[in-house]
């Protein structure tokens, strides 16, 4: 290894795009402003603003309610007790393709900024501590002289308030409800039970959802904030269970009426439907340890029809597999981020090493420190998009058809080749459950220590011996794709000799060097410990198979330190594995995400196969170069304040895309894109991802085979 090619991403990029390709993309906003959705405008930066932008893209994406029949700050008259006034409506949305008057208006959006985040959990109201809020939308809605102006919401991005009017020949009446029609009216009258029409997620708002349910369990249920996670996950876990029952022609269960979540009797009838189909749900997976017998749902019947009210509407199959594994691993990482090392990986960095070591459909993946399935989820969605690109459709929504077809595929890949297991009970039972939120499986998670593997006392390693056994004879194993990022620390060293055995003749040894030829000796003198992360490089090289591919998260010291102890790890390495690449990520990369202050690097190689080692021993090391990169910025500051790319002047740079989603208009389904601008993100790792191929092109490295020569020309 005697050559390095480093680069700059941030040099590189610009010169990348065909001359002049780059002015005619470019965009600039002025500080303080924000591009409106509907007009792809500049419009002023408010904290009211961001919630109002937010809610107009559900309106769009959820809802399927076109631009054009939206507008902002709309007036309408409103009678009042001194006669009528001028109100704006925040979000105005009329009759579809109808001229924008106030006889066309149908629903009114009353926004306002959301309330700032402190430590303690957000308490969620209640519809009778709105009264005055509620009255203005009520007001905006007006009286019966307008009866097809019927629907209303108020929301903080926090609370979320509908309101539908009905109205007779005494006047009109206003009615708490839980949610709202689809812009088609396919909801009926509010009563709509389980035949209700199912709508896909906009991502930002599975978040706030997930969040909301959380948070009212936690805040209002005054119950400990991982026991309503838990109870979170159960209720979670039964409506995709419920969704697949419903796709193989049983009756829904998981379902809230628009009015049920406000009596007694509707929430009883809520709960009786919800324990029933709980009942089902530990049955089913009884054999999986993903529940226990003493997993029961304890909420309150008003806290159960708040979470069922608001998971209910959405079809978590159809909804885009990103939206769901970011909504899942946000939750989950809130709540289950350890104090033994479990940093979770962040999201950036995941995906960098999924694009580089891009695993195929028909090979097995392993992380044998899963945490929460960060890396197990991020290859699922990685094929999910392999598969729509197959069929040319990346970027547009899934067809009930195009998702059922995905699933089934990811659903036999997540149970014959995606492994996944680590030493926490609770981390094994979320991954299974972020599996299951993408694959509609809880696929093979195994509860076991790793390093420990194949001895130890805990539940998973009979299983996992004989899915996923080590290559300790250097031709027996089953891993194609390595990723890990596993616990690193001297606070929490491995000192039990019964696991330090395992690694004897590898990297737990104490080294020393030559005063003559300068070179590392093995010292006599074993070490009585030794930091996790040094035993994980030898255990995950041991679990690919020759010619096989890892990447590994490193604090930077094991790869740069000089002393021998460092040192002679890399040499293992070296005379085990080709260096594929070395990406270093600024600390910011952990700040945010794990609450870590350190320096990483995601170091990437490719097992040598035996023929390839015993070739080095008679002939010397192959020199080859490898790639290398330094990551300046990963798109958010310390703290964790999104970061854009500026002109020399100051100004954010902006960039225009598409966005396409499928709109019911007059009965008649139709796709409808939509092209805006948004500002570009500051983040240099989609950009390594993209030199590291364009360099493989140029530099195949000893073992490397014709599919990977492929990927790098695709």
């Amino acid at each position: 290894m005697s050559s390095t090619d480093m680069v700059d991403p941030t040099t590189q990029d610009d010169a990348a795009q065909p001359s002049g390709e780059a002015d005619k993309q470019v965009h600039y906003l002025d500080e303080g402003y924000l591009v409106d959705f509907l007009t792809d405008r500049p419009i002023k930066d408010t904290p009211k603003e961001q919630v109002r932008q937010r809610i107009v893209r559900v309106l769009f994406h959820e809802y399927q309610f076109a631009p054009e029949d939206m507008e902002l700050d709309f007036v309408v008259q409103v009678n009042t007790e001194n006669g009528k006034r001028r109100k704006k409506i925040d979000i105005a949305i009329f009759a579809s393709g109808s001229e924008h008057t106030a006889d066309s208006l149908r629903r009114v959006v009353v926004t306002n900024r959301e309330p700032k985040r402190g430590k303690n959990v957000i308490k969620l109201r209640t519809y009778d501590q709105m009264k005055s809020e509620m009255a203005f939308v009520q007001d905006l809605l007006g009286d019966e002289d307008y009866p097809e102006r019927a629907w209303g919401l108020w929301t903080d991005n926090v609370d979320f308030f509908f309101v539908e009017k009905e109205t007779n020949r005494w006047g009109a009446e206003f009615h708490e409800r839980s949610d709202w029609p689809l812009s088609d009216g396919t909801l009926g009258s509010g009563q709509v039970v389980s035949a209700q029409q199912l709508r896909r997620a906009e991502p930002e708002m599975l978040k706030i959802t997930f969040r909301r349910c959380h948070n009212y369990v936690h805040g209002n249920e005054g119950m400990a904030k991982d026991a309503a996670f838990w109870q979170f996950l159960y209720l979670l876990f039964a409506k995709m269970y419920d969704e697949r029952a419903v796709r193989n022609g049983s009756s829904r269960r998981f379902y809230a009426s628009m009015s049920e979540p406000y009596d007694d009797d509707g929430r009883r009838a809520i709960r009786q439907r919800i324990l029933d189909l709980f009942e089902d749900v530990k049955n089913r997976y009884a054999d999986s340890g993903l529940f226990r017998g003493n997993d029961e749902i304890t909420l309150s019947d008003r806290a159960l029809a708040f979470i069922v009210s608001e998971l209910a509407p959405y079809d978590l199959g159809l909804t885009d597999i990103d939206a769901k594994g970011l909504a899942y691993q946000e939750l989950v990482g809130t709540n289950l981020r350890g104090d033994r090392g479990q940093y979770f990986t962040p999201r950036g960095a995941v995906k960098l090493m999924i694009d580089i070591l891009d695993p195929q459909e028909d090979e097995t993946v392993l992380d044998p420190t899963c945490g929460t399935g960060g890396f197990l989820h991020a290859t699922l969605t990685h094929l999910h998009h392999k598969m729509q690109d197959e069929d040319g459709s990346r970027g547009l929504p899934d067809s009930p058809e195009q998702a059922e077809r995905y699933r089934d595929r990811l659903r036999k890949y997540a149970d014959g080749h995606l492994f996944g297991a680590d030493f926490d009970p609770s981390l094994v039972r979320a991954t299974a459950m972020n599996i299951m939120t993408l694959a509609d499986t809880p696929g093979r998670v195994f509860h076991m220590d790793s390093l420990a593997f194949p001895k130890g006392h805990l539940q998973g390693v009979a299983g996992a011996s004989t899915s996923i056994p080590l290559a300790k004879d250097r031709r027996d194993g089953v891993v194609d794709v390595l990723l890990t990022n596993p616990p690193f620390g001297a606070d929490i060293p491995v000192n039990d000799e019964s696991v330090l055995a395992n690694f004897r003749e590898g990297v737990a040894r104490s080294w020393s060097r030559d005063r003559k030829t300068g070179k590392l000796v093995a010292s006599p003198n074993l070490p009585s410990s030794m930091a996790p992360e040094q035993l994980f490089v030898q255990r995950a090289i041991e679990w690919v198979k020759p010619g096989g591919r890892l990447g590994i998260v490193l604090p930077n010291g094991i790869l740069s330190n000089p002393g021998p102890a460092d040192e002679g790890i890399r040499q293992f390495i070296l005379q085990e594995c080709w260096v594929l690449a070395s990406v270093e990520l600024p600390v910011e990369t952990f700040i945010v995400e794990a609450d870590v202050n350190i320096l990483t690097t995601l170091l990437f190689l490719k097992r040598k196969t035996l023929d390839e080692k015993i070739n080095a021993k008679l002939n010397g090391e192959v020199s080859y170069p490898v790639f290398m990169a330094v990551a300046e910025k990963v798109g958010f500051d310390r703290r964790g304040n999104e970061l854009y790319k500026r002109a020399p002047n100051g100004d954010v740079i902006t960039e225009s895309f598409e966005e396409t989603e499928y709109i019911t208009i007059g009965g008649t389904r139709r796709t409808r894109t939509v092209k805006r601008s948004r500002p570009v993100i500051d983040n240099d790792l989609p950009v390594i991802a993209q030199k590291y191929w364009e360099f493989r092109a140029r530099h195949p490295i000893p073992g490397f085979d014709s599919r990977d020569v492929g990927r790098a020309e695709a």
